[in-house]
């Protein structure tokens, strides 16, 4: 077996068994990356130099037995959240040069726990797309089959885990940007419950709706890095001081006395027959383990596309209004006024789909439509939570399909963005409510696609979702299954 192919918890054994070093570890993955991001195009920077420094001051800590489980592992980061001294970029052209002064709250803790950053990964431009085809940079292909979508917005982060060069990714959920791509790919991603994860430095979307959560080979790996990032931060207003249990320990403790809910909302027209029958195979696996199986209803889904598409664009609005070409990022040197230096700036340094979506933010916002548009939304919002609170009363977790088809092809729904917004609608209930979601690998397609499961719980209850996660990892025996890419 090759270094880079060890799960994390496997890499932990070897590193603190002796039998390998960080720093062969990390040459490992630096290998695979040369070998093979040339096809899947999982990263916009690799920071060879500063990774293998990291990998060397990680050994001298293994080696004097203050190790901690991430110290020493490789892994890669979504280019929104800021790295000290690299380039942080949002997958745009208007920060294609931008360098933070500072790390993001979960990268300044990987790196105080000796882990090993390999660089700076792909994503869709500020977050804002479902295939990572609107990065200004390269646009990750899945490994699983040249010529479709790896999924987005952290599509870069899948590929990379997937695609084996690295070990575990951090990657950041607004409607499903982890979980999505982390189905589509193979891989096992989790968003966090709002406020279980510090958002300080990462590049805002959608304030009330983003939440950084990690993306590896199985559920082992995710429960660690959940460990590694989780908890409260007061520089993080919306962070939230809650008890943090070890996501590890909720691992083998099965699912007697559980009771996992199924949607009907979730099981309508549009889904794909074959991953109706992986979820179906899925509640079967954890009914074979004690858990009871019941109907439940969230009548208010069929509004969760249009009041997300209010909400999201409203608040990027606001916050991508900073980006004017006056104190950092991209500016148009030719404007001969200040008006057409804003003008210009923004035209040319944002992509279509975040000029479409500020469009929409900017006109929901606006005098005489807030009532009728935002408002209106944030009040359903409410009914779409209220929906999941009275759910959870007669059930501990949710689980469903997480997209309605596996991967399609790149360049399908290039003229119909209205399509890739419904493609989302099985994931953006849990970011309106603010609820932990997580996508497992489930089976394949007969193209030999991935499907991914979804699991959905209460308020800060992920040790739930790890739980059933585990046990669904058992069953379909998918853990660390990764493509052959030679």
């Amino acid at each position: 077996m090759n270094p880079y192919e060890l799960t994390i918890g496997q890499a932990r054994a070897e590193l603190d068994g002796g039998n390998i070093s960080s720093r062969e570890l990390t040459e490992s993955c630096l290998a695979r990356i040369k070998k093979v991001d040339g096809d899947i195009h999982s990263f916009i920077r690799v920071t060879e130099d500063e990774a293998l420094e990291q990998a060397d001051a990680a050994d001298k800590q293994i080696a004097a037995g203050k190790a901690e489980p991430l110290c020493g592992i490789p892994l890669s980061m979504k280019d929104l959240l800021c790295t000290r001294g690299i380039t942080t970029t949002c997958g745009s052209k208007i920060l294609e040069n931008f360098v933070p002064p500072y790390d993001a709250t979960v990268v300044e803790k990987l790196k105080s726990q000796g882990a090993v950053i390999l660089g700076k990964v792909a994503m869709d431009e500020f977050a804002m797309g479902s295939t990572s085809e609107n990065c200004a940079f390269d646009v990750p292909e899945n490994p699983w089959k040249s010529g479709y979508v790896a999924g987005g917005s952290s599509g870069g982060s899948a590929t990379s885990v997937a695609g084996m060069e690295c070990l575990g990714s951090l990657g950041s959920d607004t409607g499903g940007s982890i979980r999505q791509p982390a189905s589509l790919c193979g891989v096992v991603g989790i968003k966090p419950t709002y406020g279980r994860v510090s958002r300080y430095g990462l590049v805002a979307f959608a304030s009330s709706l983003d939440q950084i959560g990690p993306l590896t080979r199985d559920v082992t790996d995710s429960a660690m890095m959940m460990n590694g990032i989780a908890g409260y931060d007061k520089r993080d207003s919306t962070s939230v001081k809650e008890d943090l249990p070890d996501f590890t320990a909720a691992l083998t403790q099965g699912m007697q006395g559980l009771k996992v809910g199924i949607p009907r909302e979730y099981f309508g027209e549009g889904l794909d027959p074959e991953v109706v029958q992986v979820v179906k195979n899925g509640v079967q696996i954890l009914k074979d383990a004690g858990a009871e199986i019941v109907d439940v209803s969230l009548p208010h889904t069929e509004y969760c596309v249009a009041v997300y598409y209010l909400i999201a664009p409203a608040e990027a609005s606001s916050n991508l209004a900073r980006y004017d070409g006056v104190v950092y990022g991209y500016r148009d040197q030719d404007a001969e006024s200040l008006v057409d230096m804003y003008r210009e700036t923004r035209s040319h340094g944002f992509g279509d789909e975040v000029k479409r979506r500020i469009l929409i933010g900017t006109y929901a916002l606006s005098s005489g439509y807030y009532d009728a548009y935002y408002k209106k939304a944030s009040q359903v919002r409410t009914l779409i939570l209220n929906d999941f609170q009275k759910a959870y009363e007669s059930c501990d977790l949710l689980i469903s399909p997480v997209t309605p088809t596996p991967a399609w092809r790149r360049g399908v729904h290039a003229d119909d963005p209205l399509a890739l917004y419904l493609s989302d609608i099985l994931t953006i209930s849990a970011n309106l409510a603010g609820i932990p979601g997580m996508s497992v690998p489930g089976g394949f397609s007969s193209d030999g696609l991935p499907i991914g499961i979804q699991l959905q719980g209460s308020h800060f209850r992920e040790d739930i979702l790890f739980r059933a996660a585990y046990n669904l990892e058992l069953g379909t025996k998918l853990a660390n299954k990764c493509p052959d890419m030679g």
